[in-house]
């Protein structure tokens, strides 16, 4: 679907991420609670896994009016899909990460993070937020690196790393064995230690 054209610096509102922040009229202290499933975007992951795109996305949000602007929190709920590192096959993972995003008034950004390196987002005309990149940002954190399935492949890695192969004692050089009997007649003495004369 192809996103319509408009004004540098806004919004379309119909974007499943885009939320609408006019019902709060930058009241601080006013508050509301959002529950809504939506399709997740294009590219949500990293190269072994991610969410599907279309695939559902569950959002538990509250947003809250402040000072500076509109604190959004909550948490996202979706699933991952990927392959196992190990034997390629397909690894599914939920996902469930926790939002708190500071959405700054034009004009209002807060002094103590002012000179932050982090881009700080700010609330678009018509009253929009857009949530897609702080969902991106904290999924992708989220994500395993080396995703592993639970199948036999795993196992096998488990009882490798759990019972390592014995290993073959050879037998000792036949003329260090005047130094391994003092080593275990130290060994043996009470206290560990040769007791001074």
């Amino acid at each position: 679907m192809s996103k319509r054209q408009l004004p540098e610096g806004h919004l379309d509102p119909n974007a499943p991420l885009v939320l609408s922040t006019h019902d709060l009229g930058r009241r601080p202290g006013t508050m509301r609670t959002l529950q809504r499933t939506v399709p997740a975007p294009a590219d949500l992951g990293i190269a072994v896994i991610g969410v599907p795109e279309g695939s559902d996305l569950e959002l538990d949000l509250r947003m809250e009016a402040v000072m500076e602007g509109v604190l959004v929190s909550g948490t996202v709920r979706g699933t991952a899909v990927g392959e196992c590192v190990r034997c390629l096959t397909e690894v599914t993972e939920p996902v469930e990460v926790t939002l708190q995003e500071l959405f700054a008034y034009p004009g209002k950004t807060p002094v103590e993070v002012a000179d932050d390196e982090d881009e700080i987002r700010e609330v678009a005309p018509g009253e929009l937020v857009d949530l897609e990149p702080a969902v991106r940002d904290a999924i992708v954190l989220d994500l395993p690196f080396q995703p592993e399935c639970d199948g036999p492949c795993q196992q096998d890695y488990e009882i490798g790393v759990s019972e390592p192969a014995p290993v073959s004692e050879e037998p000792a050089d036949p003329r260090w064995s005047a130094l391994q009997s003092l080593l275990h007649s130290s060994d043996d003495s009470p206290s560990g230690t040769r007791e001074k004369s």
